[in-house]
């Protein structure tokens, strides 16, 4: 476990993960991918994990580059540790 200090944060280590291509085309299917208090939300954090870390042909962002495992930890991570902002 991170102290608080080393804490994953939405807007210093999440947001930055997500292309503003990503952000714009995704708004238009009501994924809100740039705003804490909608990926705070644990259904939608865990659809957009899913959507990222899918094998499916829906799998984010279309057509790559896709996320790291790396990326991927940071992401789950932060979820795991609250949705800080």
């Amino acid at each position: 476990m991170q102290d608080n200090g080393d804490a994953i944060s939405f807007e210093r280590d999440i947001r930055p993960l997500f292309r503003d291509v990503d952000i714009d085309h995704m708004e238009a299917f009501g994924v809100q991918l740039a705003d804490h208090a909608w990926m705070s939300e644990p259904d939608n954090a865990k659809r957009v994990y899913e959507s990222l870390s899918s094998d499916a042909a829906s799998r984010m962002p279309p057509g790559g580059p896709y996320w790291s495992d790396e990326q991927m930890k940071k992401l789950s991570d932060w979820m795991d540790g609250g949705y800080r902002p």
